[in-house]
């Protein structure tokens, strides 16, 4: 639960931060002020009137916890935002009301009717941009031309301001790890009870978190046995399933910020499943391991190619490849079991912005964070193995496959895989895991 005093004082410090750096924005991209728009619902088909649920602007989040449509920021140097709110009254929908009220005494507030009635209050004579996803409200709604909306470097400027997460924004991502850890506990123990479907895992995961589906961060990934091996695996079953394995891969919102947490667990009797949870076992030990060594000024990527060393460690003492940890990297053996990045930025997105401005080595083609390591930084580590039909053909099928057991690697493919992810942020102190404060234990282990 937030503690509703600091949460005020936090925001009012966020604010005062974030006003005084899109000044320096503005001012250094020749600008009196920026619109940013709140967005709008997208449509779920060309084809009929159905509606996704709004998702916010992320730029307008940063500045307020408001999920409201075709709403927009005026940001000027100096000055005290505007909040253009086009709050009208619908029969057919309510707007939802925000999760908590501490915001609305920052702002100028101007309730509008009509969308286009923001046109008339825009001050006129400045040089504008415009921040959002409608280019039609930027140009024919509003009447800014087309170089106002989106300008590519104006808006690279304003995503670095979200890489640093201030105490506010650290308290959000707090509190989305206490509700996403309450989830993971649910279904852990779901599973532990005996066979279940994805479908159900995935409604007590809701159930547990207080959440609709569309409010998750991310369509949560629950995935039994070889469904693990889908990295993304969403297509939740409806049957019963006595699968000995689980990963599950789900978050929780805090006032717009996300948690993005992933733990696997293995069940059930058998060499095979014994096997597996040393790979659960081992993949634990290196995530905490990686944790540990997550220090400040380290460069990110560096972080990640240890990571293969670890994993080729943890591949070699379960007999799944017969070679030295140098050489299964070497020979992009560990690629074909990690294709994946170690982790990623987070913040009012599950893949927040700013981490990854130099492009990886070409390894490392799906890495998203690249930074050196940064106090004000929250980021994710999650290493993974799995057993991935079509990568490990590539594998066999080259002469590094030679040092694998296939025979072991049949055995084991119908577990799909093992992800263990947690969420970081960087203290000048040093680095705080967020999601072991509210969810220490270490991945179920239920085999016997």
């Amino acid at each position: 639960m937030l503690d509703q005093a600091a949460l005020k004082t936090n925001y009012a410090a966020h604010l005062a931060w974030l006003s005084g750096e899109y000044g320096k924005v503005l001012n250094a991209h020749g600008l009196d002020g920026v619109v940013i728009h709140s967005g709008a619902p997208k449509p779920r088909s060309i084809f009929d009137d159905q509606f996704w649920q709004l998702r916010p602007v992320p730029h307008f989040h940063h500045w307020l916890p408001l999920e409201t449509s075709r709403s927009a920021l005026l940001i000027e140097a100096g000055k005290k935002p505007t909040l253009f709110w086009f709050n009208v009254l619908d029969f057919w929908e309510a707007a939802r009301k925000p999760e908590s009220d501490h915001f609305w005494s920052a702002f100028n507030v101007k309730e509008v009717a009509d969308p286009a009635a923001i046109r008339a209050l825009l001050p006129t004579g400045k040089r504008l941009a415009f921040i959002g996803e409608e280019k039609g409200d930027c140009c024919q709604l509003w009447g800014l031309p087309e170089t106002a909306y989106n300008p590519p470097e104006f808006l690279r400027a304003l995503d670095q301001l979200r890489v640093l997460k201030t105490p506010y924004e650290q308290m959000c991502l707090r509190e989305a790890n206490q509700r996403a850890a309450v989830g993971h506990r649910a279904v852990q123990e779901l599973f532990r009870r005996g066979d279940c479907s994805e479908f159900e895992l995935h409604l007590a995961y809701l159930r547990a978190t207080g959440q609709d589906d569309p409010e998750t961060p991310y369509k949560n990934i629950v995935a039994l046995g070889k469904n693990a091996a889908t990295l993304h695996h969403i297509g939740y079953g409806r049957e019963k399933s006595a699968a000995q394995t689980l990963l599950l891969d789900a978050g929780a919102k805090c006032l717009g910020y996300d948690s993005d947490i992933t733990r696997t667990a293995v069940r059930g009797k058998g060499a095979a499943a014994a096997t597996f949870a040393q790979l659960v076992t081992g993949l634990e030990r290196t995530q905490q391991r990686l944790c540990a060594e997550a220090t400040i000024g380290r460069p990110f990527e560096s972080l990640h190619e240890q990571t293969h060393d670890l994993v080729a460690d943890v591949l070699r003492e379960a007999g799944v490849a017969k070679a030295s940890s140098a050489d299964l990297v070497a020979s992009g053996v560990t690629r074909k079991f990690l294709p994946h990045g170690l982790g990623h930025s987070l913040g009012l997105q599950t893949h927040d912005v700013g981490c990854r401005n130099v492009a990886p080595k070409s390894d490392n083609p799906f890495l998203r964070n690249t930074s050196p390591i940064a106090v004000g930084q929250v980021f994710t580590i999650e290493p993974g193995i799995y057993f991935i039909d079509h990568l490990l053909a590539e594998l066999r099928a080259s002469p590094a496959g030679k040092v694998v057991d296939w025979n072991l690697v049949e055995a084991l493919k119908p577990f799909g895989g093992v992800r263990v992810e947690d969420d970081l942020i960087v203290q000048t102190s040093g680095v705080e895991n967020a999601t072991r404060a509210f969810l220490p234990e270490a991945p179920a282990i239920m085999v016997g």
